[in-house]
């Protein structure tokens, strides 16, 4: 991945992460396999479980701590309301944007 799609990506992760976990609880090895073969090849689990910390700690999901056939329990996230909230801001957010930049890609102005 270039460094144009790593910082595009730094400000998306959360909310294509959050979209995943909408009706999908899933622990983050679970999530990382899943934003591989949607393409995002090159994410680091390290970057993926960060950005869990960061959204559990702003209230945005609910963990769960399931057994685990190997080691220790697996925290489960799923999405919560406060992080449907969100959710629907950032896809709001998100069709702002593209629409002004399709309009420059098109227009060029």
């Amino acid at each position: 991945m270039g460094k144009q799609m790593t910082e595009m990506l730094k400000g998306t992760l959360e909310g294509i992460v959050l979209a995943f976990l909408t009706g999908n609880p899933a622990y983050g090895y679970e999530i990382t396999a899943w934003l591989r073969s949607q393409g995002f090849t090159d994410i680091a689990e390290g970057t993926v479980y960060a950005l869990l910390v960061r959204i559990e700690k702003n209230g945005l999901v609910d963990v769960e701590k399931r057994p685990s056939e190997k080691g220790p329990p697996r925290k489960v996230y799923s999405l919560n309301a406060d992080g449907e909230k969100y959710l629907e801001e950032f896809w709001t957010t998100w069709g702002f944007l593209a629409e002004r930049l399709e309009n420059l890609r098109t227009e060029g102005k």
